[in-house]
């Protein structure tokens, strides 16, 4: 097919020979199955922000590391050469993941590179070397929905533990190759130990896949898995190999009343004496108590 304008500068330089076709066009990106010597790869090419349907929301964005001061300064200016920075930050941010993920033995696609606002990576292939299939695109008996259940599970654990929550995971953004599920599109992840919204997100993404996979295994629709595996992040205490029961129970310990009551009368009487310590001073002519 002819090549797209984005992909130009990739075949100008050598890093794609041609391209075979389009693959898909989501809310955030174009893909191409692209020809790279003897490799047959993925070119995403990431749309422009007013043409995304996802957007960089500070929900995803709070948290992220920039390159220094100048730049926070004019992303938060909202500025053109910040804009231009916010969005190359929402670009590299797949890029880092995937390498951060992979590295922690997530199954993600393998980021090769990442040139000129595209991001060449591994084909996720299925056993005829064709494009796998997304994981909503598949039938599923009670047996293998709880088997890739199981799996993901353990994948949203990986990514925690190396400091990652999806952010927008579900069946439309899980491919099924012959060996199970390989997590995509991610660049909305969001970082869990400094963004205030982690934990609602890992939740959500839990949640997805619980409720899809229900469908096939109802049994799946009783488990709590997403607060479980927070509770023990928030702990110190989740590893990727983390047994884990689907079962949790919130901490339901009794508040105190008359304790609560106490701290808030003496509160009261401590301001009480302040006020009454200014009041005194200023009928004497004196200066009020220092409070300090």
């Amino acid at each position: 097919m002819k090549v797209p304008a984005r992909i130009q500068p990739l075949v100008v330089d050598g890093l794609v020979d041609s391209v075979l076709r389009q693959l898909m066009s989501g809310k955030e990106a174009m893909v191409y199955v692209v020809q790279c010597g003897d490799e047959i790869r993925c070119a995403k090419v990431y749309k422009e922000a007013n043409k995304r349907g996802f957007h960089t929301a500070v929900d995803y964005t709070e948290g992220r590391k920039v390159k220094n001061s100048r730049q926070a300064r004019a992303m938060a200016k909202r500025s053109r050469y910040g804009r231009e920075e916010q969005e190359a930050a929402w670009q590299h941010a797949e890029v880092d993941a995937l390498r951060r993920l992979a590295a922690a033995g997530v199954r993600v696609p393998t980021p090769y590179q990442f040139h000129e606002g595209v991001l060449l990576m591994e084909l996720v292939a299925d056993e005829e070397g064709e494009p796998a299939p997304r994981l909503n695109d598949l039938a599923l008996e009670e047996a293998q929905a709880l088997h890739f259940h199981a799996e993901l599970i353990r994948q949203v654990v990986r990514m925690l533990c190396a400091g990652i929550v999806h952010g927008d995971l579900s069946e439309y953004n899980v491919l099924v190759d012959a060996n199970g599920p390989v997590i995509i599109d991610l660049p909305q992840a969001v970082d869990a130990a400094a963004n205030n919204n982690a934990r609602r997100m890992l939740e959500r993404d839990v949640d997805n896949l619980t409720a899809y996979f229900g469908q096939f295994a109802p049994s799946l629709l009783d488990t709590r898995y997403g607060p479980e595996i927070w509770s023990l992040y928030e702990n110190g205490a989740l590893h990727p190999d983390s047994a884990l029961t689907g079962c949790f129970e919130a901490s339901e310990a009794a508040v105190n009343l008359d304790e609560v009551i106490q701290v808030i009368d003496a509160a009261q009487a401590e301001e009480e004496a302040r006020q009454l310590g200014r009041l005194r001073a200023a009928n004497e002519g004196r200066p009020p108590p220092d409070e300090t």
